[in-house]
Formats: structure tokens, sequence, C-alpha cells
């Protein structure tokens, strides 16, 4: 059992998922870090500096108007549309970017997969007796 666990976990596929969920969460670290830090205040400066996240509707009487979401959670129930909000902009973000990684990482295969390969040249003796071959093959049968 020890010995097929081993084939199972070493054979190519597996790595090569391992190393992609490995290398997938390291991207979505950069990732996650571009849209909170980069293009998130952007959006906060033009909107004027609203934060959607602390949007919300009290759904409880014990929930305080003012307080921040996180707050008004811990006193009652609210309907958090602002965060959802956050979220979906950020999802928007998040898949806009991976498309254009992937875009531009397709039109690389597409470039190289357009190389033409560099055709080998043919041995002088290879070519000489092509040609042999086929002056024989025209010659007239005795």
């Amino acid at each position: 059992m020890l010995e097929e666990f081993k084939k199972f976990a070493l054979r190519g596929n597996v790595v090569d998922l391992a190393v992609g969920v490995i290398i997938g969460a390291a991207f979505g670290a950069i990732v996650t870090s571009a849209v909170q830090d980069l293009f998130m205040p952007i959006i906060g400066a033009i909107t004027g500096g609203l934060d959607f996240s602390n949007y919300y509707v009290p759904l409880s009487s014990k929930v305080q108007a003012g307080l921040a979401y996180a707050e008004a959670k811990k006193q009652g129930a609210v309907l958090g549309y602002g965060q959802f909000i956050t979220v979906a902009l950020n999802f928007m973000i998040v898949a806009f970017v991976l498309f254009m990684v992937i875009r531009a990482m397709n039109k690389l295969q597409t470039r190289e997969e357009q190389k033409p390969e560099a055709v080998a040249e043919v041995p002088a003796d290879v070519r000489i007796l092509g040609e042999i071959r086929d002056l024989l093959a025209t010659r007239p049968r005795v």
C-alpha cells in the first residue's frame, strides 16, 4: 500500500497540480494586494472616499445607528449590502486581472507556435543520392 501511494504521489500530474496550487496561492496573494492596496483606494478617491464595506441595514432594534459594520454585527442582525458590493467589486477586478494575464499568456503561446521551425539542411551526399534516384526513375527501361 505504501508503494502504491508513493507511485500515486510522485506521478507527474499530482506534482504539477501541487506546483499549480502553490503558485496559485502566491498569485492570489499578489492579486488580492493589488486589489486592496492599488485599485480600491483609487475607486475610493473617485467616489469621494466612500467605503462600501460599512453600508448596512439593521435588522434588529438592538443595533445602534452609525456604527461600523463589524461593530453592528456584534450587536445584532444586520444586512451588510456594502460588504457584498465590496466583495463583488473585488471579484470583478480580480477576474479582469486574471483575464488580462491569461490573455497575455495565450498571445505568447501563439507567438511561440507561429515561429517557423528551422528546416534542417539535407547533407550533400543524401541530396546527390536523391538526384541519382530521380534520374534513374526517368530513364527508359530496356
